[in-house]
């Protein structure tokens, strides 16, 4: 069947994510192309990404050839493929054989998974030995097997299910895990390998439903708050470019990585200065730190191993984003290639954030205030029982921050009556949520004011008595610039309150000096696994808070491209090896920081939201205060 290029709807840029209309022609082309066979699986089609260099030199109205990457997966014969597709061409460009990795599991996968574990006789046999004997009530939980030196880990393609039991159709599953079961599965065939039963531990008695039905009288005295735009948003959109203030960038979504941003620029004397080309989340992984039979395997990356875009919610008005919203839908595949829409997939809106500068001069009374305010780019995903909301917040005083916001259900386990557990926090009789850790990775492609950056370290230094400081009270800040990928191999400190900075040495301000953004940690954490553990093996980014290498369009993953069931030693581990030069080039930084949960018996049934980030901040990147130019609010307009 030939596709019909004309009939597809019209691109004005090239880092537009593809439309449903290019993902139908591209897997028709792949599949006219007879290159793959009717067991293969479609896991990720998603726009091929053109070069850097073209997209920085596009002009409006130039002409482009719109690619699509396709990652397949043949059940028949256990292999990956990769395919390029050139929409214009209606051709494959390339179709290679990737032996020996793992791709992440669908999301069909664990639909399927799930009912091959509850359709084994030995697992229901298991079931039986417990008491259950309705097991449309069991909720299974297809998890990563990760890789721990098996056979079976280098020959199959895996998970390691864990079990729940509801007492009814809506019920929180969680409440009731079914303790001293894990059933390993072989995907491809859809087949259980074997079930591991490690001893009857009882069913816990309590639920622990949330709903308002189950809560019981809820609050009466909590007020409407209302958020009303009058004249409606400050911010523009054309296509997935949004302008707000003197912002400017684009929006792209992976099932991957979920959001993407691209070529992010601040309208400074009348230009658009660069700051990043593209920023992502580039992984995440969550590692648990309880030993047991069933629970030592838990070490999910959630980016690289499920698909952090695959599991975007659809998001409501009035509950997950305030005020006057415009959404973007998703679109990607499911493993038949068939076109998938998450409505609303991502969210953006204005928020007030409270004071941005004031002054009260107290001599002449003479006040000044302005109000803070933020343009919020946000998407949430459930990830089995956890929910992980990602934020881009933009501000009018040229910051830029990231935070995730966890929350969701936690992981639990079951234990024994009276039982205290060691490696974990109870909950309620019978249930405890293991301790456990939050990993994230954010990728950075950095621009100051053009393509080639510097990295300094910034630490403060206590001035030793001596003449310089007889009187104890000197410090200083000591910039150290880090010139290859293994001196940019960084940890945070707060006994010297350091950050990063990235420069361009080549742009200087009315100060003479160079301008610069600057990396300023949040919350943050060390992994507490032993060092030959299997996931710092396979994770080994979150070993270092701070990387950063020259770019290299191949290089997006924190831990490689493929993680699922990989031994380990991937990703920035190996990259970084070469030690190449990241001095006054296209640098890349990627930033590790971690959530360390201790879970807490308010962490239940439904978990509080953590927040966790970081900041951009500009360095001497303007000459002085940028929002000095917002206009003070109007008379009466913060009086109720």
């Amino acid at each position: 069947m030939s596709i019909d290029v004309q009939e597809m709807p019209l691109v004005r840029h090239p880092l537009e994510p593809l439309t449903p209309e290019e993902i139908r022609a591209a897997v028709t082309i792949l599949r006219e192309s007879k290159k793959i066979s009717k067991a293969a699986r479609f896991v990720s089609v998603t726009l091929q990404e053109p070069a850097k260099d073209e997209v920085l030199r596009y002009h409006q109205g130039d002409v482009f050839d719109r690619k699509a990457w396709i990652l397949l997966l043949d059940n028949a014969d256990e292999t990956t493929y990769e395919a390029v597709i050139s929409l214009h061409q209606q051709k494959v460009i390339t179709f290679d054989r990737i032996v020996g990795v793992q791709p992440s599991i669908m999301l069909d996968e664990f639909v399927e998974c799930e009912a091959a574990v509850k359709a084994n006789p030995e697992f229901q046999a298991a079931l039986r030995k417990r008491g259950i004997t309705n097991f449309d009530l069991v909720m299974v939980d297809p998890w990563s097997a990760g890789n721990f030196g098996r056979d079976e880990e280098q020959s199959l393609r895996l998970s390691r299910a864990l079990t729940w039991l509801r007492s009814s159709p809506h019920d929180n599953g969680y409440a009731r895990p079914i303790e001293g079961l894990a059933v390993l599965v072989d995907l491809n065939k859809m087949k259980v390998i074997r079930v591991e039963d490690y001893g009857v531990v009882p069913i816990a008695p309590l639920d622990g439903n949330y709903t308002p039905q189950a809560v019981g009288e809820l609050r009466t005295d909590l007020k409407p708050l209302d958020i009303v735009q009058s004249e409606g948003p400050s911010f523009t959109i054309s296509g997935h470019e949004i302008r707000w203030q003197k912002w400017q960038f684009r929006i792209g979504f992976t099932p991957r990585e979920g959001l993407v941003l691209y070529t992010i620029g601040y309208e400074d004397q009348g230009r658009i200065r660069p700051i990043m080309y593209r920023a992502s989340l580039s992984e995440m992984v969550v590692p648990y730190g309880d030993p047991s039979p069933t629970q030592y395997t838990k070490n999910a990356f959630d980016a690289g191993e499920y698909g952090i875009g695959m599991l975007a919610n659809s998001l409501e008005l009035g509950c997950d984003c305030l005020g006057v919203i415009r959404y973007f839908d998703a679109h990607m595949t499911d493993s038949r290639g068939h076109v998938v829409t998450i409505p609303n997939a991502v969210c953006v809106h204005e928020e007030d954030f409270g004071t941005l500068w004031k002054h009260t001069d107290w001599r002449t009374g003479d006040v000044e205030v302005r109000r803070s305010r933020r343009l919020v780019v946000s998407s949430i995903s459930t990830v089995a029982n956890y929910e992980y909301g990602f934020y881009w917040y933009f501000y009018l005083d040229g910051t830029i921050q990231f935070e995730v916001k966890l929350t969701g259900i936690v992981s639990t386990a079951g234990c024994l009556p009276d039982e205290k557990p060691k490696y974990g926090t109870l909950l309620a009789p019978q249930v405890y949520a293991p301790i456990h850790q939050h990993f994230f990775n954010v990728r950075m492609d950095m621009m100051i004011d053009g393509v080639n950056n510097s990295i300094y370290e910034v630490n403060t230094i206590s001035e030793p008595l001596g003449s310089d400081n007889p009187y104890g009270n000197a410090f200083y800040a000591q910039s150290t610039l880090l010139k290859t990928e293994q001196d940019a191999q960084r940890t945070i400190d707060i006994a010297s309150a350091r950050y990063w900075k990235v420069v361009n040495p080549s742009v200087h301000n009315g100060l003479g000096e160079p301008v610069a953004y600057k990396i300023v940690p949040g919350e943050n954490c060390f992994p507490y696994a032993q060092p030959d553990a299997s996931i710092l093996k396979r994770a080994g980014f979150i070993t270092k808070h701070f990387w950063a290498t020259p770019y290299d369009s191949n290089e997006k993953y924190a831990a490689g491209n493929y993680p699922n069931q990989h031994i380990g030693g991937d990703g920035l581990l190996e990259w970084t090896q070469a030690n190449r030069s990241i001095e006054n080039t296209d640098v890349v930084v990627w930033y590790t920081m971690g959530h360390h949960h201790i879970p807490r018996p308010e962490d239940w049934p439904v978990m509080p939201a953590a927040y966790i980030g970081f900041h951009l901040k500009p360095v001497g990147f303007f000459d002085r205060n940028p929002a000095l130019d917002v206009p003070p609010p109007p008379p009466g307009g913060c009086l109720v």
